[in-house]
């Protein structure tokens, strides 16, 4: 959610339907004193729990990974983790509950030595270490702009690809597969993941009417979604994210 002038966290509670103090336990650096136009907040789904001293139970979003998550709730990779024995960090799922210790005293862990650089921001697979299936493929929409590329953002938390299209597009299969996921995500609108041969999944987000159904085959250039109107901007926005075994990948080295 994206903080408009003149906002409040009660407001912006409110807003969301969810309790206020549940809003800021999922947004631990966020000052109630000092909310800025433009700034976004994290918000809980239905299936996320938030209870005192932790642990938390986390819905992964797309781009995440256990060092985005770990820097957003002031923790370490380390204790989520272990928290997450049977979970391998590099197949994250979107969609996905993870447990999330926090740190006793509830600010940032700055882990030293040569573990710091775990918490660094997670770079995305190279193209050269890409399957020979990923290449070329056609962008999910016929008339996009890029308005948020790929990548790390100011806070270092690594964000999807935002593309901007007109109103009645649909966001179409980029390469052929399976439908694994087609439902609402609290803040991401619809949501639609398809997974692709070689352990590649695409996540098309900000949907407004899912066109296609769990289990479902899909072909290259076959209609997923259609795209929804954000009420914060006005624009018809994608959010498109690319994945190889749960690893986000900069969709600009596959799309041709």
């Amino acid at each position: 959610m994206e903080v408009q002038r003149g906002d409040t966290l009660g407001q912006l509670a409110n807003r969301a339907n969810v309790p206020l103090e549940r809003l800021e336990r999922f947004n631990p650096s966020v000052n109630a004193q000092r909310l800025n136009a433009g700034q976004r907040l994290l918000i809980p789904t239905q299936q996320e729990r938030a209870p005192s001293g932790g642990p938390y139970r986390y819905q992964i979003r797309p781009g995440d990974t256990y060092s985005s998550i770990a820097r957003h709730f002031g923790t370490t990779t380390g204790r989520i983790q272990s928290a997450n024995p049977g979970t391998s960090p590099t197949a994250l799922r979107v969609g996905q509950i993870v447990s999330v210790p926090l740190s006793g005293s509830g600010a940032p862990s700055r882990p030293s030595g040569s573990s710091s650089s775990s918490a660094s921001a997670p770079s995305s697979t190279p193209s050269a270490s890409l399957p020979a299936s990923a290449r070329r493929w056609p962008w999910p929409l016929e008339d996009y702009r890029i308005v948020r590329r790929f990548g790390a953002d100011s806070r270092g938390t690594l964000q999807p690809m935002l593309l901007a299209t007109q109103a009645g597009a649909k966001a179409k299969a980029v390469a052929p597969g399976e439908v694994r996921f087609a439902d609402g995500m609290r803040q991401l609108g619809q949501v639609v993941i398809v997974h692709h041969a070689d352990n590649l999944q695409t996540v098309y987000a900000f949907c407004e009417r899912i066109l296609v159904s769990v289990g479902q085959q899909v072909s290259s250039g076959d209609a997923l979604c259609d795209v929804g109107q954000s009420s914060a901007t006005q624009r018809y926005d994608l959010l498109f994210d690319l994945r190889q075994g749960g690893k986000p990948i900069d969709p600009r080295q596959v799309l041709r």
